[in-house]
């Protein structure tokens, strides 16, 4: 049999040696508070690599800093960021690794001590602020930012962007009627709802020519909100615009309560593949090699984006290949356990 998930993935100008990615995923580690990488980063992103997974993908990082989660997220605001993020790319790099990272504005979802900024002025939930409603002027500056950040992520040395759509952050916020209630040209209707991600878009890729991903929620667990006929017209919109993969979460938007099952949100992914005819990355509760093989052989996605599983085991790419009977060349350093 033909290894899928240990066969390479080209996306222009760029090829993974495997199908396996790391998922990004919030470390809350940058301590000072002004976004700066940490020796935590450097070590955390750079023994995935080692571990053999084909492309690193970061937490998500911020274009601007009323756009953290939190105040100890990483940032993309300023030029000072990208020595530290240029160190995360080369330690990835060394073990033939990709590096990708994910470009981020937390909207109504930012837990600062600061004014935070959404399409519409509604808390997340009583323990969140209302946000403000951002102006068309404030939405011109929050693209640029976007533009801003991808200009910065070339000069770090990452080999693919990533925007976040998904989880309730403010692209996601647009997206949804559930968040939007707007008025003017970025709200109402589903063309509406796009125009800011369809703009953000446009403006990386004036600066940006490499692969671009963008995460959505397949799935946003209330019957008002966006179906997945609406993510299937956002996906088509995208390939359109030339986005080469959708990365298919879900939830996050509202508060639900979700029940996850081994690979829960595959059918999300499946569905946007064959709905878009667009590439697509499963995620959710894939914790095994042979569940991972699965997926793609039956062409349910393309790439595998791992989260917690690559938490608990950093060399999960070698279980995974014992498991389907792959033999994997691991680092020359560590042949003898290997």
């Amino acid at each position: 049999m033909k290894h899928k998930l240990f066969s390479p993935y080209t996306i222009k100008n760029v090829t993974l040696k495997n199908r396996i990615v790391m998922s990004p995923m919030c470390m809350y580690s940058s301590y000072d508070q002004d976004g700066m990488v940490q020796p935590f980063h450097l070590a955390h992103y750079e023994s995935r690599a080692a571990g053999q997974v084909g492309l690193v993908m970061t937490e998500a990082t911020s274009v601007l800093p009323e756009g953290r989660i939190s105040h100890e997220d990483l940032g993309i605001w300023d030029d000072s960021h990208i020595e530290g993020l240029k160190n995360i790319t080369e330690g990835i790099h060394r073990h033939g690794a990709k590096a990708a990272i994910q470009l981020a504005h937390a909207g109504r979802k930012a837990n600062l001590k600061d004014e935070i900024f959404a399409p519409s002025p509604i808390a997340f939930n009583d323990a969140f602020k209302v946000p403000t409603e951002l102006s068309e002027i404030d939405i011109k500056r929050t693209i640029d930012a976007f533009k801003e950040g991808a200009v910065r992520a070339k000069q770090a040395g990452f080999d693919i962007i990533e925007l976040h759509g998904a989880h309730g952050y403010l692209i996601n916020q647009f997206l949804s009627p559930l968040t939007n209630e707007r008025n003017d040209p970025y709200g109402g209707s589903k063309e509406n709802r796009y125009r800011f991600l369809k703009e953000t878009i446009k403006a990386v890729q004036d600066v940006w020519d490499g692969p671009l991903f963008v995460r959505i929620s397949g799935e946003e667990y209330n019957e008002n909100g966006n179906t997945m006929d609406d993510l299937i017209y956002f996906s088509k919109e995208m390939k359109e615009q030339g986005v080469d993969l959708i990365d298919v979460s879900s939830g996050g938007v509202v508060p639900a309560t979700i029940e996850p099952y081994p690979g829960y949100q595959v059918t999300y992914a499946e569905q946007v593949k064959k709905g878009a005819h667009v590439d697509t990355g499963a995620v959710g509760l894939i914790t095994s090699g042979n569940q991972a093989e699965e997926i793609l052989q039956n062409e349910r996605a393309d790439l595998i984006f791992l989260a917690r599983a690559l938490l608990r085991n950093p060399y999960w790419p070698k279980q995974a290949a014992d498991e389907v009977g792959y033999e994997l060349e691991g680092p020359r350093q560590y042949t003898r356990a290997w």
